[in-house]
């Protein structure tokens, strides 16, 4: 238990500090939170929208740039989180191999990723939670913290997935630029007129939007909607295993080297002689001289 136990806190050490090595995050959790809660509640009009809320079945009047601040927070948290994860998996894909192959327990990796996603996930929430408090008051703060760590959680799982499936940077970070932007995007009802259509249920955040929304604006718990966010994350965590347990895996190469022959082995491995000289061909170079 104790050999477990050490090993799960070598890997989760260095996880820690891999993230805490990646400046560009660490600058974007405390400026770019701030900065973006920032412009979307004063750039935005406070002109009451009227919407139907799914969670809870209510008609709600919420300020315009309140419900902006909740998707804007939303957004945030899921790309820093989602960039964090993909960056830490995709530099140190060639680290963690390396301690796959060497033996180094695979499910021991694999906890120490979730446990650095969990505690930068809340740490991101929590911040951001904050941070919107000074501009409005949501009715239910935890609920609201709760939900944007549950989306950034996902996220991050769906960071890890990229980071061990595709090739390139670049790849990675449009693939979680464009995720997020589409996804929370179509569910705000300030900028898109089919925020309501039956599609937005089925889109990655749709469980930490709704449960969002209501903890800004409602006094009714939502928890069967942190439950959908979580079985996302499921769903997301799933597939960055199976990115990672193939990213880490040994292969052979295709035209393996013969093997160094053993002390018993008649080929020694040394170079063969030289043939000797055919006598005819020996006497014939002799008569020339």
């Amino acid at each position: 238990m104790r050999f477990h136990l050490t090993r799960f806190a070598v890997a989760t050490r260095f996880a820690l500090i891999e993230h805490g090595r990646n400046r560009f995050a660490m600058l974007l959790v405390s400026l770019f939170i701030p900065l973006w809660a920032t412009l979307a509640y004063l750039a935005t009009p406070d002109t009451p929208a009227r919407m139907r809320l799914r969670a809870t079945g209510e008609v709600l009047t919420p300020h315009g740039n309140e419900l902006t601040g909740i998707s804007g927070a939303l957004n945030a948290v899921t790309l820093i989180t989602g960039f964090m994860m993909f960056a830490a998996t995709f530099s140190g894909s060639g680290f963690d191999r390396r301690l796959a192959m060497a033996g180094y327990p695979r499910t021991h990796l694999v906890l120490a990723k979730v446990t650095a996603l969990a505690l930068a996930s809340a740490a991101i929430a929590a911040y951001a939670t904050a941070v919107n408090s000074l501009a409005w008051t949501p009715r239910q703060p935890v609920m609201l913290a709760a939900a944007l760590f549950c989306a950034g959680l996902t996220y991050g799982a769906l960071g890890v997935g990229f980071g061990s499936l595709l090739r390139r940077e670049v790849e990675g970070m449009f693939a979680i630029l464009m995720t997020s932007i589409i996804d929370l995007g179509l569910q705000n009802p300030i900028s898109s007129s089919g925020a309501d259509n039956p599609i937005t249920r089925y889109l990655p955040s749709y469980g930490a939007m709704q449960a969002g929304t209501a903890a800004g604006f409602s006094s009714s718990p939502v928890p069967r909607y942190l439950a959908i966010q979580l079985a996302w994350f499921a769903g997301a965590a799933l597939v960055a295993l199976v990115g990672f347990h193939r990213s880490t895996s040994s292969a052979l190469p295709s035209t393996a080297q013969a093997p160094e022959p053993g002390p018993g082995s008649d080929k020694t491995g040394l170079p063969r002689p030289r043939k000797a000289a055919a006598p005819s061909t020996v006497a014939s170079g002799t008569e020339a001289h």
